[in-house]
């Protein structure tokens, strides 16, 4: 048992937070609303356990959803000790999974120089698998595939087991799942690779099948935290509930009014019910908010009130009540976009705001980006899109990143695949193929065929040349990486290939891809290995630097790429939005159908579960918060009628403010001296005006409007390779239109430019 004493810092808290800070042991659950300050409490409670109670730093384990709130929490910690809490292990789940498995990799078929395939390459190794049971991709796409045994995997359902359920039932869809399955995790281990599912799935595996490995990390962690509890899965759950099981000396800190991501496997009856799972744990309710104004809490507390599966709880502030929130009925997304540009700018002109960092514009989808973007870009005013094109998912960046991926582990064929013609060494496709062929048949891994190229019957001359001398770079720094730094050594890399000189050549868009490697590389130099990473034991063997940074990179999501620093307004998707603040925040496109999205009436969970994402959006203001919504929007190529979304009906009239935008209040003046008034009384009437409207337009292709939904369809933007079945590779250069209308002007290689209409071109992304 661990002494108990009272620490000076707890005296700052309010009663609510010391309550949750000097619990000791047992378990505890902290139903933190938003604004509550939860970062400080877990960071009061680690630093409390070190220094009030003598518990060591690596008895410690705080776990967390990103890698910036990971940081954050670590600096905290070691701003309130005085030095680092070494030892303790903060956070991801996904990190601290790669690291479980770095050092029990061989316990689970692995070798520990594992390489971690994104979402791209996850998807690409699907694709093939698809193609070696005989499926057609076009047909049984990847990504649904993808999304079916990620939900496999979350719930902790093996190849296994899944092929048992599956093989003979019903539903074809998940008879074919159960065909590729066995084979796409066939394909990872043979390629020494997990993907990011697999880096929550095997520690957990580990655990369960390795009795010892457990007891050795129970008695280790004798404390856990767990921040963001609401957005646990299965696989998750497990795992922290084999750890804290025997101890159960467990906090779990969370809002279950704040789980968005059911729709990835999130689990929000994990923190519903956790009492049942931790019998006679403790449970402490934050309700006092330091973030927002009265009035926008008082509209987030009604809104959330409509759900009925949630732990009661109310957020309060004593802070005065604010601006009322502003209600703004548009005409269309582009008068939309024109208002919102308008109306940040004459804020600041005004002295209401001071930057534009203090903008946030948040959406449902994606989609809504385009016509926000144009706006800002005529206007001239800094923006910065976070979940837009990742950094990280540039095809420049993703070929040297493949090229280091492939000298830490080379057996990791899909990144061989990718660069073995980048740059051109005369490698064509069919001698790729030829190659790949060979290698199984005579069961070798990829580089070494590359290396015996010239026992591979058919391959012409050049092409073995060129294959052999990649083989030969990529073993020459494979030897180099075990002793240079990886930012001297991407730089060497780089050089050698001559690659920036490969991307001017392309073209006016070949020089920013070439700063952007540049980026990469002063990245890479920057990079700090002990920060990410401290081995108690020393690392495994022929671990190294290069080893550490691809994980770190791996690892990295999209809100870690956003700048709080940049003077620019933030667009986001209000999924992304989550764990942010900003004084001003606009939610556009509150429609019906839009915002809550159609299908989410068809289930109660997801209604309600839209519904916790319009109060992750309103509890992200600060001083100020914008609803906008649009009586007409161009979806998918056609044009739909909107009616203000039911989740705004539920705000109380006295605290909205309710406006037009100018080109609205034109039209209506044009009306009324023609003699009619088809804006009805007023702003909340006049939605079902605009749908009655409506009934005489043709109605849209409900196929196309769930495509324009969906966040992951892929956006063509100028510079990237695409190919096409019957031109071959290419390059975009001018991208026009929307949704069904979007037109791409492609510049092949072999045929020169071509103008096509997407949704008719089939043009594949070349990575």
């Amino acid at each position: 048992m661990f002494d108990s004493q009272t620490p000076p810092s707890v005296e700052s808290l309010n009663p609510e937070q010391q309550e949750a800070v000097t619990h000791l042991e047992g378990p505890i659950l902290v139903l933190a609303g938003a604004g509550s300050g939860k970062t400080r409490v877990l960071t009061t409670r680690v630093s409390r356990l070190i220094q009030n109670h003598g518990v060591p730093p690596d008895r410690i384990l705080a776990v967390t959803f990103t890698n910036k709130a990971a940081g954050e929490m670590r600096e905290r910690i070691r701003a309130q000790l005085g030095r680092d809490p070494v030892g303790a292990w903060i956070g991801t789940f996904h990190s601290l999974g790669a690291r479980l498995l770095r050092r029990h990799a061989d316990l689970v078929g692995w070798d520990s120089t594992f390489t971690i395939f994104d979402a791209e390459e996850s998807l690409r190794e699907i694709k093939r698998s698809l193609e070696r049971e005989e499926l057609d991709p076009k047909r049984w796409k990847p990504k649904a595939i993808r999304s079916a045994l990620s939900d496999a995997k979350n719930q902790l359902i093996s190849p296994k087991a899944f092929v048992d359920q599956h093989a003979d039932g019903f539903d074809i869809f998940l008879r074919n799942v159960a065909r590729v399955y066995p084979r796409y995790q066939a394909a990872l281990r043979d390629q020494n690779a997990f993907d990011f599912d697999d880096l929550l799935v095997k520690p957990v595996e580990l655990f369960q099948e390795h009795e010892s490995v457990l007891a050795r990390y129970r008695e280790r962690f004798a404390f856990i935290l767990v921040d963001e509890y609401q957005d646990t899965n299965h696989a998750q759950f497990r795992f922290v509930e084999l750890l804290a099981r025997g101890h159960e000396n467990l906090m779990v800190v969370g809002d279950d009014d704040q789980s968005i991501y059911g729709w990835r496997g999130a689990d929000v009856t994990n923190i519903l019910e956790f009492e049942q799972a931790f019998p006679g744990a403790h449970t402490v309710r934050l309700e006092q908010n330091y973030r927002s104004t009265s009035n926008i809490l008082a509209a987030a507390n009604q809104v959330i009130r409509r759900n009925l599966h949630r732990k009661e709880k109310t957020l309060r502030t004593e802070q005065e009540a604010g601006e009322r929130l502003t209600l703004v009925q548009c005409a269309d997304e582009r008068d939309e976009a024109g208002w919102i540009v308008e109306e940040i700018e004459t804020r600041i002109r005004e002295g209401d705001a001071d930057r534009y960092r203090d903008f946030a514009i948040l959406y449902r989808t994606n989609a809504q980006s385009r016509a926000l973007e144009d706006a800002f870009r005529r206007r001239g005013v800094p923006y910065q899109i976070v979940g837009g094109v990742r950094f990280y998912e540039r095809r420049e960046i993703q070929d040297v990143l493949a090229y280091l991926r492939l000298i830490s582990n080379p057996r990791d064929s899909a990144a061989l695949a990718r660069v073995v013609n980048v740059p051109r060494r005369g490698v064509g496709k069919t001698s790729q193929e030829r190659l790949v062929s060979w290698a199984i048949e005579e069961g070798v891994p990829l580089l070494e065929a590359a290396q015996r190229a010239d026992e591979v019957s058919e391959l012409h001359a050049g092409g073995v040349k060129g294959i052999q001398r990649f083989a030969e770079l990529i073993q020459r720094f494979s030897a180099r990486a075990a002793n240079l730094s990886v930012g001297p050594l991407m730089e060497e890399l780089v050089e050698e290939l001559d690659f920036l000189t490969h991307l001017r050549d392309e073209g006016p868009e070949g020089e920013d891809r070439a700063e952007n490697v540049k980026e990469l590389i002063a990245g890479a130099m920057d990079f700090d290995a002990e920060r990410v990473e401290v081995w108690e034991d020393g690392p495994p063997d022929h671990f190294t630097e290069l080893d550490l940074f691809l994980q770190h990179v791996a690892l990295i999501t999209d809100v870690d790429r956003h700048d709080p620093d940049s003077d620019a307004v933030t667009l986001m998707t209000l999924h992304n939005a989550k764990g942010l603040e900003f004084p001003v925040v606009f939610i556009a496109g509150l429609e019906d159908g839009l915002f809550p999205l159609g299908r989410a009436y068809d289930e109660p969970s997801q209604l309600e579960e839209e519904r916790r994402l319009f109060y992750v959006g309103i509890t992200r203001a600060k001083q100020k918060l914008f609803f906008s919504w649009a009586r007409e929007r161009r979806r998918a190529g056609d044009f739909t009628f909107g009616s203000l979304s039911s989740f705004v009906k539920d705000v109380p009239e006295e605290l909205l403010e309710e406006r037009r935008s100018p080109r609205l209040n034109r039209e209506k003046a044009a009306l009324s001296r023609r003699g009619g008034d088809e804006f009805g009384a007023g702003l909340r009437s006049a939605d079902r005006d605009s749908a009655s409207r409506g009934r005489s337009r043709r109605a849209p292709d409900p196929q196309a409007f769930e495509e324009d939904l969906n966040q992951d369809l892929p956006h063509l933007v100028k510079g990237e390779r695409v190919r096409h079945e019957t031109f071959g590779s290419g390059t975009v250069r001018e991208v026009s239109g929307f949704g069904r209308d979007l037109r791409i002007v492609v510049e092949f290689d072999a045929v020169g430019r071509k103008k096509l209409l997407a949704r008719y071109a089939r043009l594949e992304k070349e990575f």
